[in-house]
């Protein structure tokens, strides 16, 4: 299987039945792209498969053959998120981290789009991800204040 993943070409071997979240992590040590539900429900394992959120536990790795697959970790390096990380530390949207991850990767896809972008509109674009920590109310606030700086409001 052939991929690139973080803008890298990748070419390995994998078992038809491994998750695209298990060969992140497992084969190529991108930890970024966190395992919790396994079912698509919790939001964890989300990464951008040729420009779309997907949930990784419900991709096979063999699925991604000729795709382009970001992860958090690329996505964070390219400085792509970071006014989004920034507006997340400042308003403390973030305790234990584990969804973050996922959260950032749909927040920048939502703000990415060309329709405003409300808070309505974020609690909706929100509701595949599960935090516990948090309560949303920091995780809105954020992504809204980040919207309204890209929008140059």
């Amino acid at each position: 299987m052939t991929c690139r993943v973080n803008g890298v070409a990748r070419t390995e071997a994998v078992s038809v039945r491994m998750s695209l979240a298990d060969f992140l992590r497992d084969v190529l040590g991108l930890t970024g792209t966190h395992l919790g539900c396994e079912e698509g429900q919790c939001g964890a394992c989300t990464v951008v498969s040729d420009g779309d959120t997907v949930r990784a536990c419900l991709m096979l790795a063999v699925q991604a053959d000729g795709m382009a697959i970001e992860t958090i970790e690329g996505a964070s390096d390219s400085g792509r998120l970071a006014d989004l990380q920034e507006a997340f530390h400042a308003r403390g949207a973030l305790q234990c981290g584990f969804c973050t991850s996922g959260i950032l990767l749909t927040a920048d896809a939502m703000l990415s789009e060309t329709r405003p972008v409300d808070r309505r509109a974020i609690r909706a674009g929100l509701t595949g991800h599960i935090c516990r920590c948090t309560g949303y109310h920091a995780i809105v606030d954020a992504i809204a204040e980040t919207a309204a700086k890209r929008s140059g409001q």
